[in-house]
């Protein structure tokens, strides 16, 4: 019996995150060097024949096009969350090798061209949390997830380069088993390959504290100010939902956070903007709409003592960073 390869093929994107690309193929590489033989192979496609530039801007020789490619294991879309197919024909195209045999996956921004490409349906795709509000922004009826990987019948997502590794040692797991998978971890020094079911890391506003240590009064406030942040909460119905007073729950943020619960919540929403600004195309006022604004005075205002910047000199700026191929999203 011939030992079978399993082909693992990655679409990058211009700007898409190098980190992500070598997380995935460095375990697969030692996976072959642990059993002896390739047991996993790979290809870099794209929808051109040019090179391709990073987000570091190093750039990658494709060796396959989309337009030609046939059907294989994997297909793994790696991108910026602005990425645009630049043909017409590569949506259906990944249509094509899906319904052939190929189960399609991306990780970070690679879910925002996965979901554009009319693949995704029901399936619940792991997002960054960093991308998360643009993401909803867009697509609203896209079933997103905060878990590290989720692994469907059809699609596999990682939500970052770290959660990568741990969806490569998921398909070293399966190929080659549980024993040859940990010792891939081990020699990276990776602690465990991560099950499905746990969440990812997200940094709230105080940095001194994470989100396992915030007391249970203050993170259901936080859960409460954030279930509609196009029409937030007033701190006096946060306090009678929770049934305490305005000024316990102003006394319990100032000792988790540091910060009073008014100033804690704008910063949830200034965060929540720049998300949108930055990876969506949506016009500043629908984007102050979003996060609870009626006046876009008060938001312009309250953004720029934020981030040193209005939300349009703020997109302007990222414009100047994207690389070829990815269109400036409008200023205004």
């Amino acid at each position: 019996m011939i030992d079978s390869v399993t082909q693992v093929n990655f679409l990058i994107f211009p700007g898409f995150p190098m980190a992500c690309l070598t997380s995935l193929i460095e375990p697969l590489r030692a996976a072959n060097e642990i059993c002896g033989r390739t047991a996993f192979a790979w290809d870099l496609v794209s929808e051109t024949d040019e090179r391709v530039s990073s987000s570091a801007e190093v750039k990658f020789d494709p060796t396959r096009q989309l337009a030609e490619l046939g059907a294989s294991d994997f297909l793994i879309l790696l991108s910026p969350p602005t990425a645009e197919f630049v043909s017409e024909k590569s949506a259906p195209k990944l249509r094509f090798l899906s319904r052939h045999g190929t189960r399609l996956g991306a990780v970070s921004g690679g879910v925002f061209p996965l979901v554009r490409s009319g693949l995704v349906g029901n399936d619940v795709i792991s997002v960054h949390w960093c991308y998360d509000t643009a993401f909803r922004s867009q697509f609203p009826k896209a079933k997103a997830s905060d878990q590290l990987v989720e692994i469907g019948p059809n699609l596999v997502t990682a939500s970052g380069a770290a959660a990568a590794f741990d969806l490569a040692l998921h398909i070293i797991d399966r190929d080659l088993g549980d024993q040859i998978a940990t010792e891939v971890a081990c020699w990276f020094q990776h602690p465990m390959m991560r099950r499905t079911g746990v969440p990812q890391a997200v940094p709230l506003q105080s940095e001194d504290q994470s989100g396992t240590t915030l007391p249970p009064l203050v993170a259901q406030a936080v859960q409460l100010f954030t279930n509609d942040l196009s029409n937030p909460m007033p701190i006096s119905e946060i306090a009678e939902a929770l049934g305490v007073s305005p000024r316990h729950v102003e006394r319990s943020f100032k000792k988790a956070t540091g910060s009073n619960p008014t100033s804690y919540f704008r910063d949830i929403r200034m965060k929540a903007a720049r998300q949108i600004v930055l990876y969506s195309n949506d016009r500043i006022s629908e984007i102050a709409a979003v996060v609870g604004y009626n006046s876009l005075k008060s938001f312009n205002l309250h953004y720029q003592n934020a981030f040193g910047m209005t939300p349009a000199k703020d997109r302007q700026r990222i414009n100047l960073y994207r690389v070829k191929g990815n269109v400036p999203v409008p200023s205004v």
